[in-house]
């Protein structure tokens, strides 16, 4: 199985929800100010969405300078958001912008800390995807 990728804001909810996964992952730095790290092999991308509803701000500044050096964009190959159904159709919005922007599927998305039915499903539906 490749990597994971995530960012996680102050609130720490995306963290905790991939530290639940039990599986080796990158943070991405919170303060756009540090050097963003680089892939070195194919990873699936976990990212929350901000912007509240709206697509203008949905993708995090630090997942957008990640994605914006070619060599990170070109080790994608999914994308998981995670997010609010009090937005509505916007509920994991990132997931959907990125998967569009580069061309990979939007594999899943879950509410703010998931739930454990969310950690099987993301586990297995990995797995699955990186053996095929």
């Amino acid at each position: 199985m490749s990597g994971l990728v995530y960012f996680s804001s102050r609130s720490e909810n995306t963290r905790r929800f991939v530290e639940k996964l039990q599986l080796p992952a990158l943070r991405l730095p919170i303060n756009n100010d540090d050097l963003s790290p680089r892939a070195e092999t194919a990873f699936v991308l976990i990212t929350p969405t901000y912007g509240g509803g709206s697509e203008k701000g949905a993708v995090p500044k630090p997942v957008i300078r990640f994605l914006n050096d070619a060599e990170n964009r070109s080790l994608l190959r999914g994308v998981i958001a995670a997010g609010s159904t009090n937005f509505g159709a916007a509920y994991g919005l990132a997931g959907q912008i990125i998967a569009q922007k580069c061309a990979v599927p939007l594999l899943y998305r879950f509410e703010l800390l998931g739930t454990e039915e969310d950690v099987i499903n993301i586990k297995q539906g990995l797995e699955r995807f990186w053996t095929r």
